[in-house]
């Protein structure tokens, strides 16, 4: 049963997810005075909900510099703040990477970044400053700047917003009552402009875009209370252990599994966390929560942006992988600019970089 208020609506854009790239996208429209509708149905499982949040500027064994560091951990710090006051929360926290060398081998290698004056990497003066929380043989170094998003709160908060302005449809997106009209699209009771897909991994089920190569990526999780541990710091050791919003409570993961079985929870994950966090930490934990979900990620490792070649009413914001909480809000800027002033988009992310393999999907 729709909400009255969403019987025979005429928009600029209909939005299909209200993950990190939904929510940004929406929120860039609004400031350009755009009207929109937002579909969602809530899964509470979707990366984006379960996600640390964590925006770092390496990654690999090597520390490597990631994919336009230098543009997007500014550009994200300024407007994950922006947004934050304007909902009158905390949506950003700057919290730099401790990284505990697990071997040798591996303390070499980072003092090597270091050495070499690796952007971002950094050798820490006090060896033995976290003694009385972890368990540690071979030192750390420091990853800074480091920022964590707090999706727990602002995902919430921006729905609600969404709620309140009657823009937000809580249901799930039924793709064949999609009509694709000359100038127009119409779903159900709703005609717009155009249609801006950013629905994770049901994108590579999309007929319009599923020829895209997507990857995607599967992710396992815990939630779990430490309650003496400093939250001064995101820790890691083979895996991240990083302070939520609520005091006491810590997220720990991820692993990248590429290939997998089920989407769901494993006992082989939570066994091989809890035998890490007993060996790692001297505090005492209580696991709360295990959480799986499944990364809309691309083989080439770059997001997809942009609308389609033969469809120019059908829009993707997707792809993030798990550079989600940094690339959003850059992408989705760039988008909604290339939407209302026709701007470009990185070539390195718009989908017109597919225009062959897209162009065969013709309905």
């Amino acid at each position: 049963m729709w909400p009255a208020y969403f019987c025979h609506m005429t928009v600029d854009y209909l939005i299909i997810g209200q993950g990190i790239s939904g929510t940004w996208l929406s929120y860039y429209l609004e400031k350009e005075g755009s009207s929109f509708i937002v579909i969602d149905n809530d899964n509470k499982n979707s990366p984006s909900r379960i996600s640390a949040g964590i925006i770092n500027p390496v990654t690999g064994r090597r520390h490597a510099e990631v994919w336009m560091a230098d543009k997007i951990l500014p550009f994200a710090s300024t407007a994950y703040s922006a947004l934050g006051k304007e909902l009158n929360i905390t949506a950003i926290s700057s919290k730099n990477i401790i990284d505990f060398f697990p071997s040798p081998q591996m303390r070499v290698g980072f003092m090597q970044r270091v050495e070499e004056k690796g952007q971002y990497v950094y050798s820490y003066p006090e060896q033995y400053h976290f003694l009385n929380h972890f368990n540690y043989s071979f030192g750390c170094g420091e990853i800074k700047p480091v920022y964590t998003a707090h999706l727990e709160t602002l995902l919430p908060a921006w729905r609600q917003k969404l709620l309140n302005k009657e823009q937000l449809l809580q249901e799930v997106f039924e793709i064949d009552q999609l009509r694709v009209l000359p100038d127009s699209i119409q779903y159900k009771n709703i005609t717009a402009n155009k249609i801006i897909f950013c629905d994770g991994n049901s994108s590579a089920a999309n007929p319009y875009f599923e020829a895209l190569p997507f990857a995607p990526n599967k992710g396992e999780l815990m939630i779990v209370e430490i309650p003496d541990l400093p939250a001064s710091y995101i820790y890691k050791k083979g895996m991240m252990l990083v302070p939520l919003t609520t005091p006491g409570l810590w997220w720990i993961g991820s692993n990248y599994a590429w290939q997998f079985d089920t989407p769901d929870i494993t006992t082989e994950f939570r066994e091989k966390t809890e035998a890490l966090l007993k060996e790692w930490l001297k505090l005492p934990f209580t696991i709360k929560a295990h959480l799986a979900g499944v990364r809309p990620a691309t083989l080439e490792r770059r997001p997809f942006v942009g609308l389609h070649p033969l469809y120019k009413n059908i829009g993707l914001l997707n792809g993030m992988g798990t550079k989600g909480c940094s690339l959003a809000p850059f992408f989705a800027k760039q988008l909604v600019e290339h939407l209302c002033y026709g701007k470009p988009i990185n070539p390195e992310a718009d989908i017109n970089r597919f225009q062959k393999i897209l162009s065969r999907n013709v309905f």
